[in-house]
């Protein structure tokens, strides 16, 4: 793909907020974009190099499939239905433990988690 159309598509989802879209094109073409920087817009370079920090560090980001269960315990969490929460709990364990996965808890999803003793109250 040209480096401009794949700039002006990138350029194109996340002014759209497509940040997944933005995402996939960004981490297939992570190098080349690194050395063309100055043909994203501020957001997309935003984008860039927080994929960038996120993989120096050596996490990878949330899945889809991740980020919707996080919706539900927030959505759980806002009907105040404990059940909901402990049945998605009980079956992704590991998804409370990453910290950035927190970053997307709402207060009410963050205090029953916390009372229930399935994260750290420093969160």
């Amino acid at each position: 793909m040209n480096l401009e159309v794949l700039t002006a598509k990138i350029n194109k989802y996340v002014g759209e907020m497509e940040l997944a879209t933005a995402r996939v094109y960004i981490e297939e073409n992570v190098e080349i974009l690194n050395e063309h920087k100055n043909m994203l817009n501020k957001n997309a370079r935003e984008l860039l190099d927080f994929l960038l920090e996120l993989q120096a560090d050596g996490g990878q980001p949330l899945t889809r499939k991740e980020m919707a269960i996080i919706n539900a315990i927030n959505t759980y969490a806002n009907k105040f239905d404990v059940r909901g929460i402990k049945m998605l709990v009980k079956d992704n364990p590991n998804l409370l433990l990453r910290p950035d996965a927190l970053a997307y808890l709402n207060s009410d999803a963050k205090t029953i988690l916390q009372g229930m003793g399935a994260i750290s109250r420093e969160q």
